[in-house]
């Protein structure tokens, strides 16, 4: 009988796994045995943000048990998310690390991390005697590693030990995205006619139902969270138990989530601690809120240290509750790559009041047909308004190519629709979030600043996980591919000369940042177009296709069809951003 090459190497992976939360348990003293520690119930809702909790301030929906649960705990003010859509922020949670670090960012993916170097925190808890369940949702968006092997998962606690601590997440689906599509707003129980819009929705009849039916969804989800409240109660665990809500990023109509502004990455987070750790209280009594900046990065670490268990000296995050709390972040740090079928690069980082945001890829809309949006009837009904000619400048925004930056007073307009980055009197503050932006990025060795498949190839190349690709300068110039993708962001004609260069370097990451220059200078670039005809043969699949689509904006769409076409023959990893790009090529925007 042979070994099965599989199951070796994943037996490896767990021992070394077993050796490293051996090792911390051994640099990190933990309670003793008979030392009262708390069960942890972690409540989790889908993809709403704080716009659609009456504890918060909603207008439309109704959330009596958040909001008595609210007067009960602690209710945080500038919660924010990393990532805005669920698997990315899931990957975030498990392994306490930024995705844009360990290179699972891109929704859908499954790449692989050094698992005997980032072990998921509920292992960490499981080696300090908790007992862990999650009965409701893993998806974390990494290779190498069964999602539910860290778990109890059908999220019993039955088969605890007695007086066993636990860590229980409760996960609410009806919040989620796919409760706003039509197939449940048959029998909906609000009054679209009542619902307050955002700002950049247009008032449409299928935008009103579209609202209606997910206030309705927020309405069960709060039932939920009520049901399992009074469950914690029946049981006799409440006092012994620290209960945390809180989403899983926010949403959910068109233009929440997948996108870093208020509306997606602005998160409700409300924590009970019973009497008996007061001391652990972050504010003076229950019903107060909280100011400090918590971003999800930081959760794992603070359960881990709440429990005392070790805590890697890796995680990313910074404790913001209990005995070990550290320092408040001064700033937030968000992202975006590709979601689902559309290619995307965008890096967040704001404040309790500003918010600054940097579109790496300026020339693709938020309004990219993603077809799980689009099956809202609002988002279908938003299209056709604005391709009929009827929407503003606002609502119509949405579905135009964007600035290389914006910049948002959050506090004045939570809606994000008045972009300040122009502002002469903002013009500092803009500057402090840019560079605090950079530094991040550095310090996390942000993985995002080559194509996903580039980095994927580039990684697989040397045997490496992405992880430890971006971690080798020589493989992955970070601080290079930052300053170049300045330099094509920035639009301007002087850099011409640089960008020509930059089509001859040996790095195709450079020569992807020069194309994409090239491309944002638009007729100015002309002057380059033998470079970029040269580029159609580039070995880069990704350069090929930047260089055609400046052509085909050139009037050149015999060149770029054909080498399009090659592309498409022999790239099929390149799948995504091709069709993308060919969504992009041939968009119609109406005049107005």
């Amino acid at each position: 009988m042979t070994n099965n090459p599989i199951t070796h190497s994943m037996n490896q992976t767990m021992k070394r796994m077993t050796l490293l939360i051996a090792a911390l348990l051994i640099t990190v003293p933990l309670h003793g045995e008979n030392e009262d520690r708390p069960n942890i119930l972690w409540i989790t809702s889908e993809d709403n943000s704080i716009s659609w909790l009456s504890c918060y301030g909603s207008k439309n929906a109704k959330t009596p048990n958040l909001d008595q649960f609210a007067k009960e705990g602690f209710r945080y003010l500038h919660c924010f998310d990393n990532a805005a859509v669920c698997a990315p922020t899931r990957s975030t949670w498990i392994t306490g690390h930024y995705a844009i670090s360990i290179g699972t960012q891109p929704m859908r993916s499954r790449y692989k991390i050094p698992h005997d170097k980032i072990p998921y925190y509920p292992d960490l808890l499981k080696a300090a005697g908790y007992h862990v369940s999650n009965g409701g949702k893993t998806d974390y968006n990494i290779g190498g590693r069964d999602d539910k092997d860290t778990w109890r998962v059908d999220g019993k606690l039955a088969k605890r030990q007695p007086g066993q601590k636990f860590f229980q997440i409760r996960n609410i689906g009806d919040s989620h995205e796919s409760r706003a599509f039509p197939k449940n707003a048959g029998q909906v129980k609000t009054d679209p006619a009542k619902m307050v819009l955002h700002a950049y929705h247009p008032d449409l009849p299928e935008m009103r139902m579209t609202y209606a039916t997910y206030t309705d969804a927020v309405q069960r989800m709060d039932a939920k969270v009520g049901e399992i409240l009074a469950q914690l109660k029946a049981d006799g665990l409440a006092d012994d138990t620290i209960v945390v809500y809180c989403s899983d990023h926010g949403g959910v109509l068109p233009r929440s989530k997948r996108f870093l502004y208020s509306s997606g990455t602005h998160c409700p987070l409300i924590v009970r601690i019973p009497e008996k750790w007061k001391h652990w209280w972050p504010a003076e009594k229950p019903g107060m809120t909280v100011d400090r900046i918590v971003s999800f990065v930081d959760m794992p670490k603070t359960f881990l240290s709440l429990t005392g268990a070790a805590v890697p000296k890796s995680y990313q995050g910074r404790i913001f509750l209990g005995g070990d709390i550290e320092p408040a972040p001064k700033y937030h740090l968000s992202f975006r790559e590709r979601a689902d079928e559309c290619s995307d690069m965008v890096r967040g980082m704001r404040d309790e009041q500003y918010a600054y945001i940097k579109n790496y890829m300026p020339w693709a809309p938020n309004g990219q047909k993603l077809r799980y949006m689009w099956t809202m009837i609002g988002t279908q009904a938003w299209e056709k308004h604005y391709q009929d000619g009827k929407c503003d400048a606002v609502t119509g925004r949405f579905f135009r190519p964007r600035p290389s930056e914006e910049f948002y007073d959050t506090v004045k307009d939570f809606d994000n629709i008045h972009n300040l980055a122009n502002s002469p009197q903002h013009r500092a503050k803009l500057t402090e979030l840019k560079q605090a932006l950079r530094k991040k990025q550095l310090e996390l060795f942000d993985s995002g600043l080559l194509p996903e498949n580039m980095r994927v190839r580039r990684a697989e190349a040397h045997g490496l996980t992405i992880y430890e690709m971006v971690r080798d300068p020589k493989l992955y110039p970070l601080e290079k591919y930052l300053d170049f993708s300045d330099l094509a962001l920035s639009r301007n004609p002087t850099n011409l000369n640089q960008l020509i260069k930059g089509m001859k370097d040996p790095d195709e990451g450079i020569r992807y940042w020069a194309i994409c220059g090239l491309f944002l200078l638009e007729e100015k670039a002309k002057p380059a177009l033998k470079t970029i005809e040269k580029a159609l043969t580039d070995d880069s699949t990704e350069v090929q296709m930047m260089a055609a689509w400046t052509l085909h904006k050139f009037g050149d769409q015999e060149k770029a069809a054909i080498t399009l076409s090659a592309v498409h023959k022999v790239a099929n990893k390149d799948k995504p951003l091709y069709e993308s790009i060919k969504r992009w090529m041939n968009a119609v925007h109406p005049k107005h």
